[in-house]
């Protein structure tokens, strides 16, 4: 008599379809939010090209080679030379991690000093009337003539730049981050959290910067974005970052002087200062949609 055969174990007949689990789910997620897989894939490749560009082709951005001025985009000189004989498409290159780093740090710093500015805005109640006339009185100046006149005071620099950039956006965030503070205290589990004898800072800890974080990530990509277009701004008119060192600004504002001859000197950085504002665009607005509840629940 043939022995009865085992039972197929259920985890081992399982395992095969994990794969097509995760590319289902993969999938999904695609579909559901397109634009935050369209924009964090555009970023990363503009961050990958900032990372690895010595080992993309490129040559010295700052080495001259006068016989070779103003020539068209070639086999040698992908995107062309300009009015010194440097290599646009090297400059181009290098110029990413100039606009990458100073958004990503102005995203940083700012998001920091308005979250705990909002916080304290939000809770003490008898200082926040001052830190908000504070807050009001910076944005009634212009950002960009902000940060020419505060640059202008203190020189051309990445890091007079970023403190440049960092003074006015700072008042964005800490509005918002005091908006959502106000509302959360009326909540009823911060008031349980208070009636059980929780003191200020294990509520705010536990029950108000968790809620406060999804508004903040998506503001502080829509800070880094406008970042990168005001150092842009900056740069292309001489009030940014020094000329020796190559950034999108001021590669355009070299390049504005031979524009009829040479267009492709402002076509390629432009296009590049475009795409990377596109995807930050595009990330934040994808996660807005992905971390906002009420959204995710009518999408």
């Amino acid at each position: 008599m043939l022995p009865a055969a085992r039972p197929a174990d259920p985890l081992l007949t399982a395992a095969p379809a994990l794969p097509s689990v995760r590319r289902g789910a993969v999938g999904h997620f695609v579909r559901r939010h397109p634009t935050v897989v369209t924009g964090g894939l555009l970023l990363l490749i503009m961050a990958g090209v900032a990372v690895l560009a010595p080992l993309l082709h490129t040559v010295d951005p700052i080495e001259m080679a006068p016989a070779q001025r103003l020539r068209p985009p070639s086999g040698a000189h992908w995107f062309g030379t300009d009015m010194y004989g440097r290599d646009s498409y090297s400059r181009v290159i290098y110029g990413s991690r100039i606009s990458l780093v100073v958004g990503l740090i102005v995203a940083t710093l700012t998001s920091g000093i308005g979250l705990g500015l909002g916080v304290f805005a939000g809770f003490v109640r008898r200082l926040d009337a001052i830190v908000m006339r504070v807050m009001d009185g910076i944005m009634a100046l212009p950002d960009l003539l902000l940060a020419i006149t505060f640059v202008a005071l203190t020189g051309a620099s990445v890091r007079n730049v970023v403190i440049a950039l960092v003074i006015p956006q700072t008042p964005r965030v800490v509005r918002l981050v005091r908006g959502v503070v106000l509302s959360l205290r009326e909540q009823p589990f911060v008031e349980a959290s208070v009636a059980l004898g929780a003191g200020l800072g294990r509520t705010v800890l536990r029950h108000v910067l968790p809620n406060t974080l999804a508004p903040l990530i998506v503001q502080g990509t829509y800070v880094c974005a406008s970042a990168v277009l005001i150092e842009a701004a900056l740069s292309f008119l001489g009030a940014g970052t020094p000329p020796e060192i190559p950034s999108w600004g001021n590669i355009m504002a070299e390049a504005r002087a031979h524009v009829r001859v040479a267009f492709w000197l402002l076509l390629f950085p432009g296009l590049f200062l475009a795409s990377t504002v596109l995807s930050i665009n595009l990330l934040g607005d994808g996660l807005r949609d992905l971390l906002d509840p009420r959204l995710a629940r009518r999408m």
